[in-house]
C-alpha cells in the first residue's frame, strides 16, 4: 500500500501526490466515493455497470431523503412507487 499526504484548498481541491499519480492521466475522470470519514478515488473508466448503477441509485436515494427532510416529499401508491423505481 502506498501512502501520501496532501491537503484541501479553500476551494475544496486536493492534489494527488506525485508518487501516487502513476496510473492516472491528465484530464481523466475520477469517481470519489465518501463513506464515513474515508474517500475512495477510482478511475471512472474502471467502473463496471453494476457499480455505476449502484452509485446512481445511492445518489438518487440521498437526494430523495433530503427532499423529504425539507418537507418536499411526495406520497404515492405502492404500485405507482414500484413503477417509478423501475424507471431508474
Amino acid at each position: 500500500m502506498d501512502v501520501g499526504i496532501t491537503k484541501m484548498s479553500t476551494k475544496g481541491q486536493i492534489v494527488i501526490p506525485i508518487d501516487l499519480r502513476g496510473e492516472f492521466d491528465i484530464g481523466e475522470k475520477l469517481v470519489v466515493i465518501k463513506t464515513d470519514k474515508k474517500l475512495i478515488i477510482k478511475k471512472a473508466s474502471e467502473l463496471d455497470n453494476n457499480l455505476a448503477e449502484d452509485l446512481e441509485f445511492a445518489k438518487r436515494t440521498e437526494e430523495a431523503l433530503q427532499r423529504i427532510e425539507h418537507g418536499k416529499g411526495t406520497e404515492m401508491k405502492f404500485d405507482d412507487f414500484i413503477s417509478e423505481m423501475k424507471k431508474w
